[in-house]
């Protein structure tokens, strides 16, 4: 199976997905990915400290713009990746068939990705560095 078409969804697409989106356009520049959240701050840019992160890494999410899931979306993605099993459920109630190719990014450690929205940078590095470890464990399986 390819996975050509890659979703990443955390709560509001401010913080976790961002970043684990751009993260994976670096990795794979060949591949169409994309992030939304399941309860999306729609319109807003990516959280600040989500953006001093990156741009730690040389990577600009200036421009990301938080958007809803919608079936639309969730047809199209050939791997769905959540930061927590209560994304997942809540993907795979509403859209049937997304199960089989939703999971959460931390699947292989079996661990949640913890919001860090409205904490201190810390949390934002944390998070980070749990979206790195999830699509290290994750890397064989998309290439």
């Amino acid at each position: 199976m390819a996975f050509n078409n890659i979703l990443v969804v955390c709560v509001g697409n401010i913080c976790r997905s961002p970043m684990a989106e751009a993260l994976l356009k670096k990795r794979y520049p060949n591949k169409v990915i994309d992030s939304a959240g399941v309860g999306a701050l729609i319109g807003h840019p990516a959280d600040s400290s989500a953006l001093k992160i990156m741009s730690e890494q040389q990577i600009d999410i200036t421009d990301h713009i938080a958007k809803q899931i919608d079936e639309k979306l969730a047809k199209k993605a050939d791997l769905i990746f959540t930061m927590s099993d209560s994304q997942t459920k809540w993907i795979e109630e509403r859209w049937p068939f997304c199960r089989g190719k939703t999971f959460k990014l931390g699947h292989w450690q079996n661990k949640d990705i913890a919001d860090p929205y409205k904490h201190e940078m810390s949390a934002f590095e944390t998070a980070y560095q749990d979206i790195v470890d999830g699509l290290d464990q994750w890397a064989d399986k998309i290439n």
